[in-house]
């Protein structure tokens, strides 16, 4: 497998985010996964077991959200070092509907409380201009393929969404 870089591509950076609520069975700590694009390729990805146990999937999916703006914040800061614009907002998407609207949502509730400065990270980044949220529907979440098990048709799905390809295939 080998990522290519298509051409004529802009400085646009696309984001993906989700979570695996719960995933590990011996910790009930749930998985973050996120992945960043430029110009169609993949440029910056992780997974990993979240530090402390979420109460709900919107909980995991907002930890994942934050983690997937701090790595915003520092490639922005590191493409302004190369002298590479990258256009802002950023969307950053997401398939949970609860996580979005925990992000829009100015009012703090007791039981966002927990959460509380991720909330304003990534509230403030809104405001900021730096970021937006978008919802994407969990069969077009590539992020999906970094957090849970997925069948074969959607893995290889969404592997040549992320433009994952073969490159040690005979071409036809």
């Amino acid at each position: 497998m080998g990522l290519l870089m298509p051409a004529g591509t802009t400085n646009q950076l696309m984001t993906y985010c989700d979570s695996d609520w719960g995933a590990c069975m011996e910790t009930r700590r749930s998985v973050t996964g996120y992945l960043v694009k430029l110009g169609g390729a993949v440029i910056s990805w992780k997974f990993k077991k979240q530090e402390i146990v979420s109460r709900s999937s919107a909980e995991a999916e907002f930890r994942s959200m934050a983690a997937c703006t701090t790595e915003l914040t520092w490639l922005v800061g590191l493409f302004n070092e190369l002298g590479v614009q990258v256009q802002q907002p950023i969307t950053l998407r997401c398939d949970s509907k609860a996580s979005i609207q925990i992000a829009a949502n100015p009012i703090f509730h007791e039981r966002t409380k927990h959460i509380d400065i991720d909330c304003h990270f990534i509230r403030e980044m809104i405001s900021q201009g730096m970021i937006k949220t978008d919802h994407v529907s969990t069969e077009e979440q590539l992020a999906d393929v970094l957090t849970k098990g997925l069948g074969r048709a959607q893995h290889e799905y969404l592997l040549r969404k992320l433009g994952l390809k073969d490159i040690f295939k005979p071409s036809a």
